[in-house]
């Protein structure tokens, strides 16, 4: 009987060391060379600026002293229910979000309904439509460019000064998807931040289980001209120079399951230990229940 018990730990151990996830599979941002830091020993930002893509939803403010209420020379239809400081009116707001949220207003299916009917659509030609001003090119540009135009076009009907355009995203809207282990983390997030890392996304949301592969993420980022497909190494601490590294607007973030966790293993030592123990006992009983016959 000891021979058999001998022959199960020898066979145990090569699957054990295969099967076993260590401490570089699962630690963030491990030490790199290939680190890029400036000559002050920091770490530069590499922060996108954000491009407005078709069918992205914008939110537009425009605020006035109220002698001179933006409402009479742009639609009324956003001026309700907008939170203005005392003594100033606005008009044209409407939210805006490259996809939606699952915040306030929204539904199991995505988005929300007050953004989506009340928001600034980029049409498929990449215009907006602001009524009273017209027709303004959007796609490819910035907030900070759109803005201005406006505010130029604005200024034609207020001594200049005396309005503020604000033009904004609700936001930084992005999406996780993983498999079922990853269930509490998947799904539409809204950050309402102005910059959002991927490290951060990830501690809002409860973190990465060890099944998770973090050598293997992957983003779909939507561009004006397609969609760029990247895959980022959140071991390395160097991910910090990637400009993947922050999360845009839309942002599609893939948690891939690791290949020894796909069988129940490298979930843990005790788990794998478990696992290979009833494997190679069901062998070993199966083999002499055949030897008997």
């Amino acid at each position: 009987m000891m021979k058999h018990y001998n022959y199960l730990i020898f066979l145990m151990l090569p699957f054990l060391m295969i099967s076993c996830i260590t401490t570089k599979d699962v630690r963030y941002m491990q030490p790199s060379e290939s680190l890029v830091i400036n000559e002050e020993g920091l770490i530069p930002y590499n922060i996108p600026v954000y491009r407005i893509t078709r069918n992205d939803i914008l939110n537009l403010n425009i605020v006035t002293t109220p002698k001179g209420d933006a409402a009479q020379f742009y639609s009324s239809l956003n001026t309700s229910g907008s939170a203005v400081a005392p003594g100033a009116s606005t008009a044209a707001s409407a939210a805006v979000r490259g996809t939606g949220t699952g915040g306030v207003g929204g539904t199991a299916t995505g988005g929300n309904a007050v953004f989506y009917f009340n928001g600034l659509k980029v049409d498929s030609k990449g215009d907006i439509n602001v009524f009273g001003i017209g027709y303004i090119k959007a796609e490819g540009r910035t907030i900070e460019d759109v803005s201005q135009e406006i505010q130029t076009k604005v200024n034609e009907n207020f001594q200049e000064g005396k309005s503020e355009v604000r033009l904004n995203t609700d936001g930084i809207t992005y999406y996780i998807l993983g498999d079922i282990e990853t269930t509490g983390l998947t799904g539409e997030k809204v950050a309402h931040k102005n910059t959002l890392n991927i490290t951060e996304a990830l501690a809002l949301n409860g973190g990465l289980n060890r099944t998770v592969d973090k050598k293997n993420i992957v983003i779909h980022r939507k561009l004006p001209e397609g969609i760029k497909v990247a895959k980022i190494d959140l071991t390395r601490e160097d991910i910090m120079n990637s400009p993947y590294y922050y999360v845009q607007n839309g942002d599609e973030i893939y948690l891939n399951t690791r290949a020894k966790s796909l069988n129940g293993l490298g979930k843990d030592p005790i788990q794998t230990l478990t696992t290979g123990v009833s494997v190679i006992t069901t062998a070993l009983s199966i083999y002499l229940l055949l030897k008997n016959l």
